[in-house]
């Protein structure tokens, strides 16, 4: 009888086999790279810790990381006020609508990147579409191109769906009868939806929140083509420590602090609750972002 059981126990424990390919591939694609870039920024010239020392005392570079989280912050708050009530309306029609609310929303995973910064920059150049459209309304000549506004009104658009999904997962799963028993015990529905529909949605915001933060960090080729170099975001930092200073170890440096930054959102996500599995739904349906 223990020969059996054992004999059946034994497949069950090489199934982590099958996960072989994928640690390695994972490995040699990600870890390999991010150790070569730890290793770099503590190595050079010599063993030390100047180079994330310089990170905090380099006026230019926290002015640039303070431009960065700035920047995602304002991205992260107009996907959450436009990406909500988008994700309710979802919730709330029918399937042939949801439907095409949902294309929709994915409209930005299927169009190139060049294409839609290069639409981007028709519509926000200088006698544009919404430059004219303020000149009607007599608000004058506004500069988007080359400003923080212009990245960060192109990537509220296309991260939005990233702040849709998680919350659309989040909100179909509520049961609207707990909606429905709260006013019928006399809450208001503003009361009723603070105090029963927000906490219930409350691990698709962080979910949608954590998501887009985070790849705000990382946008590269959206603030290079309508930004300028004097409002450069992280990634464009590192881009010019990497290809024109040849700063290796300081790029590295700077690369391991947005991740650090990365990593303490995600566990805090994670003792939210509930948000981390949200993103690995979300995450597993690609992107073509343009970090």
């Amino acid at each position: 009888m223990s020969d059996l059981t054992e004999r059946r126990r034994r497949p069950r424990d090489r199934n982590w086999l099958l996960l072989l390919p994928a640690l390695v591939l994972l490995t040699a694609i990600l870890l390999v790279p991010l150790g070569q870039s730890l290793l770099t920024s503590l190595s050079r010239p010599t063993w030390t810790l100047d180079n994330y020392a310089r990170l905090f005392t380099d006026g230019v570079t926290l002015t640039v990381l303070g431009r960065t989280a700035a920047t995602a912050a304002v991205v992260t708050a107009v996907a959450f006020l436009l990406g909500y009530p988008y994700a309710y309306l979802m919730t709330r029609v029918g399937p042939r609508a949801r439907a095409i609310l949902l294309i929709v929303a994915l409209i930005p995973f299927w169009t190139s990147v060049m294409a839609r910064n290069f639409a981007w920059i028709i519509i926000l150049q200088r006698g544009g579409p919404l430059q004219s459209i303020f000149e009607f309304f007599g608000a004058g000549e506004i500069a988007f191109v080359g400003t923080t506004v212009g990245v960060t009104i192109a990537m509220s658009q296309v991260l939005l769906p990233f702040m849709v999904l998680p919350l659309f997962s989040a909100l179909s799963a509520i049961d609207r009868k707990l909606l429905l028993a709260a006013r019928g015990l006399g809450s208001p529905p503003i009361v009723a939806f603070w105090r029963v529909y927000w906490p219930l949605s409350r691990g698709g915001v962080v979910a949608g929140i954590i998501l887009v933060f985070t790849l705000s960090l990382g946008f590269y080729v959206t603030p290079a083509l309508l930004g300028s170099p004097q409002q450069s975001l992280v990634a464009q930092l590192l881009a010019q420590r990497t290809t024109q200073l040849l700063d290796f170890a300081g790029a590295g440096a700077l690369g391991m602090l947005v991740l650090v930054v990365t990593l303490v959102l995600v566990a805090w996500a994670n003792r939210v609750g509930g948000a981390v599995s949200a993103i690995g739904v979300v995450a597993t349906t690609g992107s073509k972002d343009d970090r």
